[in-house]
């Protein structure tokens, strides 16, 4: 892993020098808009909704839209003014049970490593957080901005995890009318739960869904149902072929020489006999005496195997 973020924790007089590590990633399957014909991928071009012209980089603005639909345009020197922070400091506000803080709010989790000056201190705030059963509510400058965040204990390591603001948790705005429940009813609904209960392991659960996909994709790869695009740098996705992979290396080192290649990039006995009758004609009764098995026939497969090699070595 790669540090994102370097800084301090800092409780009362106490500073911890740590390292911030995203802790989660992403596994969700996502696909390419392609061209169905030839597997190209589709560009989307900056266009102005009102004109109709295709904007460069250099002229778009930020712009922020009212209730009834006007755009405020804010220039960077609006940008500029906004409050912004770049502190290095996770500063503990208070320590709370951590029962009172409803999951709805975190949003993103990241691991604490202590710097080697800091492993001490790291440790006891660990071990204090664990003995208290508390988390520690911060406050932390990331991205330039200030965010509220807890510190829980997962394992032997600190994690810290920012927060949504109350404000961006919605209220439903709807009711549940759920008539009458009758005794009988809430008894079979806790038999069930009895019948269900079990403790929590993350490993009991796959996404079936991303196995089928990759399953799928795996399948079309093998019976070479795949387009080739000007981007492709496999000869077959995931399986490899090793053979064209060593052809098109030859091709290309020929092609790095100014040689003439193989077009069809078909087997690579036709480019071989090529080469050897431009340098010298004499050597095309040889690979006719190859083809009728005669002894002379192995020092010229040494000499094209040895063409090969080298050509495939420099290529790699």
């Amino acid at each position: 892993m790669r540090a994102i973020w370097k800084g301090a924790v800092s409780f009362g007089l106490v500073s911890v020098p740590v390292k911030l590590y995203s802790a989660t990633e992403s596994h969700d399957v996502s696909f390419r808009q392609v061209h169905a014909s030839d597997g190209g991928r589709i560009k989307y071009q900056r266009v102005c909704a009102i004109d109709g012209e295709e904007i460069a980089y250099a002229d778009i603005a930020k712009g922020y839209e009212t209730e009834d639909g006007e755009m405020v345009i804010l220039s960077d020197d609006d940008m500029a003014q906004l409050p912004s922070t770049s502190s290095r400091e996770i500063a503990v506000e208070k320590f709370v049970p951590t029962d009172q803080i409803d999951p709805m709010l975190f949003e993103k989790s990241y691991y604490l490593e202590p710097e080697k000056s800091g492993a001490k201190p790291y440790a006891l705030l660990r071990q204090a957080l664990i003995d208290a059963d508390r988390m520690a509510v911060v406050t932390v400058a990331l991205r330039q901005r200030t965010t509220v965040a807890v510190l829980r204990v997962r394992d032997d390591v600190i994690v810290l995890q920012t927060m949504m603001w109350p404000d961006e948790i919605r209220q439903p705005d709807f009711t549940i009318d759920t008539g009458e429940i009758k005794d009988s009813e809430v008894k079979m609904a806790n038999m069930l739960v009895e019948t269900l209960a079990g403790d929590f392991d993350a490993g009991d659960f796959e996404d079936d869904y991303a196995d089928a996909v990759q399953e799928l994709v795996r399948t079309k790869i093998e019976g070479g149902e795949i387009k080739r695009t000007p981007t492709s740098t496999k000869s077959s996705g995931e399986v490899v072929d090793l053979l064209a992979a060593l052809q098109r290396s030859v091709q290309n080192a020929k092609s790095a020489r100014g040689e003439a290649t193989d077009a069809d990039d078909g087997t690579d006995e036709k480019p071989a006999r090529k080469t050897a009758a431009k340098k010298a004609p004499a050597k095309k009764t040889t690979a006719r005496k190859t083809t009728a098995k005669k002894a002379p026939a192995k020092k010229t497969t040494a000499k094209k195997t040895t063409t090969r090699k080298s050509a495939a070595k420099k290529a790699s």
